[in-house]
């Protein structure tokens, strides 16, 4: 799962970025400090990898990844190739959806680059400048397809979608509201739409609004309201606050949550954000050599699973020996599990399930 953070220059996107990944991206208080993207890879914490590791003291321990992309800050006109608009546009097609950081604190000594802050206004800049490259896009889909129709109506349909599709990017709404139906994102999928991207709004609050008052903070209540019309997800987060807690050790740092009455992290809350927002789930692959946790869509096959792991095990899939990972720790034991009839012989048509220990078997 590949992230890209978004977000006017001054908004906390590099700092949040930082917290997050400990890579050491530049953070300063001036536009465009971030040129070129920052990359950071981060674990996935899972403690069910966690209680597997316990019980098979494995040589190697891998957990799933998941990349955060910190992308140069945008301004206006950058559909046209002001600022960095060109490079900003061509990070972002590469990820997988998009983390909004969104500016809901005030501080006089950190310039905004609009001069003041204003959620709304701040949203709809990026949205429009997606918008503007997505109609670019749909404008040169249409012609093609004009053209196509003289030799084949077939293509009428798709035509009618473009044109419904246009109509909404003009009134400023992102292709990610567009309705749909199975054969226009069949039709659109050569496409890829910017403002498609399934988006998370990171709201910055204040390390005081964070702890003493989210909801009375007017500018937070304005991205709630944006992210209800468009059916994204929304979490309120201090990037000053996950700076601090960055380099404590587990148990420093679950106390200190526990202080201010979270349970999870910031990395937390976007990773399990992430994963319900683009539908994954992880299954589990332990033994002594290994304990793995493997990232898939939600209503994945067993077959598809296990080319996750190499592609010899798809092309030779015989069957998938599985326990959920409840019933394992129920028992103890994988020796145990199978006693009790709890592991199952699975088939091809068998859609993996998150939790899921699987042994493949296979032939090549």
């Amino acid at each position: 799962m590949k992230l890209g953070m978004v977000g006017l220059p001054n908004v906390g996107k590099s700092t949040l970025f930082n917290a997050l990944t400990n890579a050491g991206a530049e953070s300063a208080n001036y536009p465009f400090c971030t040129i070129e993207k920052n990359v950071g890879i981060v674990s996935v914490p899972d403690k069910r990898l966690d209680a597997l590791a316990k019980m098979y003291n494995p040589v190697k321990f891998t957990p799933a990844t998941l990349e955060f992309v910190d992308i140069a800050g945008l301004v206006k006109g950058a559909s046209k190739g002001e600022g960095l608009g060109n490079q900003f546009l061509g990070d972002i097609r590469e990820v997988d959806a998009i983390v909004h950081v969104v500016r809901c604190f005030e501080d006089d000594n950190i310039i905004h680059v609009e001069g003041s802050i204003n959620p709304k206004r701040d949203i709809e800049t990026i949205d429009l400048e997606l918008i503007l490259s997505d109609l670019d896009m749909i404008d040169r889909r249409i012609d093609r397809t004009k053209k196509l129709i003289k030799g084949d109506k077939k293509y009428v349909a798709e035509l009618e979608m473009l044109e419904a599709l246009k109509e909404h990017l003009e009134n400023g709404k992102p292709a990610r509201s567009f309705p749909f139906d199975e054969d226009g994102l069949a039709a659109i999928r050569s496409t890829p739409l910017l403002s498609q991207k399934p988006v998370i709004y990171a709201a910055n609050l204040s390390e005081k609004d964070f702890t003493d008052s989210i909801d009375a903070n007017e500018h937070y209540r304005q991205v709630c309201e944006i992210a209800a019309a468009e059916g994204a997800v929304i979490f309120p987060i201090c990037a000053k606050l996950e700076s601090e807690i960055a380099d404590m050790d587990a148990e420093d740092k679950a106390m200190f949550l526990g202080e201010l009455g979270l349970e999870e992290s910031g990395l937390d809350r976007i990773i399990g954000a992430g994963y319900e927002l683009l539908g994954l789930m992880s299954f589990l692959t332990a033994g002594q050599p290994e304990v793995r946790a493997w990232t898939i869509k939600r209503g994945t096959k067993a077959p598809q699973a296990a080319g996750k792991i190499h592609t010899d095990f798809e092309k030779g899939f015989i069957r998938a020996e599985v326990v959920s990972f409840d019933d394992l720790m129920e028992c103890g034991s994988m020796t145990a599990a199978k006693e009790k009839g709890l592991v199952r012989s699975e088939g091809k048509e068998y859609v993996m399930q998150d939790g899921d220990v699987v042994l493949f078997r296979f032939n090549v």
